[in-house]
């Protein structure tokens, strides 16, 4: 059955659009039709925006603890509905349902849960010589947000900005919607002021390029490709406006010579088709010894051996579809790439997946002896594709690591916790595992260079949102 959301919430109401013209929402594992969302226009953006800069005097002048209390009933609304927003994901995005529930939408619970508390214990206002110096919110904030983890990255913006006392207007992607009506939903249930969330959906050069560039807009916080992320930057420069951007990566997962290679390369493998592989921070470059590299092409294979995928509802499998079938082509295109330009593929490949047809499938894909200049080692895929880099030398291994355009996460297995954390270090990205450390939820997200601007989560996420003021006493 069909899911159909007619209406954008605006203002603190469902609306009509300006335009009867919608966007079709397919499921990943069937390619069927899902549901279909309002296509929105540049007069239904600044609605929004009107409505965010009406409610924006109110709402930052309330107190930590009335904002705190709202975004504690939302984390425990979000929680109640966990089932259903997981089925919702799994069918948007692929991810398999065993690990939706606890990704998905676990994540963006536990986030508006952690800025709840964090702005009760936060430093709004202290003394340094005659001045007191106070943190303000920003003022209104567009929020733009992906398709791979949408409610999560949704949670990392709106979450914090409403804690700190911004009103926003969201942008979701057009290619995974459904969850963020179901967010507005409970906004609207729990008796958020009117216009301090709105939402709106539509295509980014339409809605998302007025939102960038209505004045009335104080913040652009973005996630997503590179190259929108520029275009997001140009707008906003007219206007000087912030903007937060966390866009592409190509991490390089490091395995040093003394490292537990059986354990570092099954490890890197989950963590480079985890999603499918859509996943910014994947550890898609296995940069390995050389003189391992026989025994890490076995192991990489026999661990990708164990992601044959499935339907993400119904299936028992940790591989799910692609999104999309653009994105499929787009997977596939790479995997050719790889090919023609002398790669070795070990595993996978661009052959339909038996059995599961209608979905977007590609098979788990491993390519070997990969040099770091080649398109696969260079441009993020965004799909269950590793390529294994072999060295020569642990100089040679921290210059493949920092030959990227991109530079948001990484890995370093070793012998030791010390010596990982040595050459971690060295690595110019954000955000660094050794010895297969655990990804840590409230830990500052972000990267160096074309990875983007500004950090998210927890404290940090939150001063993204703040300006600050010095007042001078007499």
């Amino acid at each position: 059955m069909t899911v159909i959301r007619d209406a954008f919430y605006i203002g603190g109401e469902w609306v009509a659009p300006s335009t009867a013209e919608v966007l079709e929402v397919t499921s990943s594992g069937t390619g069927e039709l899902y549901a279909t969302v309002p296509a929105g226009t540049a007069e239904d953006a600044a609605r929004a925006v009107a409505a965010a800069a009406a409610a924006f005097p109110a709402w930052s002048v309330t107190s930590p603890k009335e904002r705190g209390e709202f975004l504690q009933r939302v984390s425990e609304k979000l929680a109640e509905r966990a089932d259903d927003l997981a089925v919702t994901i799994a069918h948007e995005v692929g991810m398999p349902l065993m690990l939706a529930k606890g990704i998905q939408v676990g994540l963006p619970t536990m986030n508006f849960a952690d800025q709840a508390q964090r702005i009760q214990e936060y430093v709004w206002e202290e003394e340094i010589g005659n001045s007191v110096v106070v943190r303000e919110p920003v003022g209104v904030v567009v929020a733009i947000t992906p398709w791979n983890y949408p409610l999560h990255q949704i949670a990392l913006k709106v979450a914090p900005a409403l804690a700190a006392g911004c009103t926003v207007v969201l942008k979701p992607s057009e290619v995974a919607p459904i969850n963020a009506f179901a967010l507005a939903d409970i906004f609207h249930e729990l008796g958020l002021p009117k216009g301090v969330f709105n939402l709106v959906t539509g295509v980014g050069p339409v809605v998302g390029e007025a939102l960038a560039g209505d004045p009335r807009v104080d913040m652009v916080s973005f996630t997503g490709s590179t190259r929108a992320g520029k275009r997001v930057m140009h707008l906003a420069a007219d206007g000087v406006k912030r903007v937060a951007l966390e866009l592409g990566g190509k991490s390089a997962n490091v395995i040093l010579e003394d490292a537990d290679v059986a354990k570092a390369v099954a490890d890197g493998v989950f963590k480079c088709f985890l999603n499918s592989g859509q996943t910014c921070s994947a550890l898609t470059r296995m940069v390995v010894p050389r003189s391992r590299l026989a025994e890490v092409e076995e192991i990489a294979v026999a661990t990708a051996e164990g992601f044959a995928p499935g339907d993400p509802i119904s299936g028992s499998s940790l591989l799910g579809p692609l999104v999309s079938a653009t994105q499929l082509e787009r997977v596939r295109g790479y995997i050719r790439r790889g090919v023609d330009e002398g790669a070795r593929l070990l595993c996978g490949g661009v052959e339909p997946v038996e059995g599961l047809g209608g979905g977007y499938y590609v098979a788990p894909t491993v390519f070997t002896d990969v040099r770091n200049d080649m398109t696969i080692a260079q441009e993020e895929i965004f799909g269950p594709v590793l390529s294994i880099i072999p060295y020569d030398s642990e100089d040679e291994a921290l210059e493949i690591a920092n030959d990227s355009a991109y530079g948001l996460a990484g890995g370093v297995w070793a012998g030791t916790d010390e010596r990982a954390f040595e050459f971690a270090r060295k690595i110019r990205a954000g955000q660094i595992e050794i010895n297969g450390g655990a990804f840590n939820v409230l830990a500052p997200f972000g990267g160096y260079k074309q990875s983007g601007v500004g950090r998210e989560v927890g404290t940090f996420g939150l001063e993204e949102f703040l300006e600050v003021k010095a007042i001078q006493r007499p």
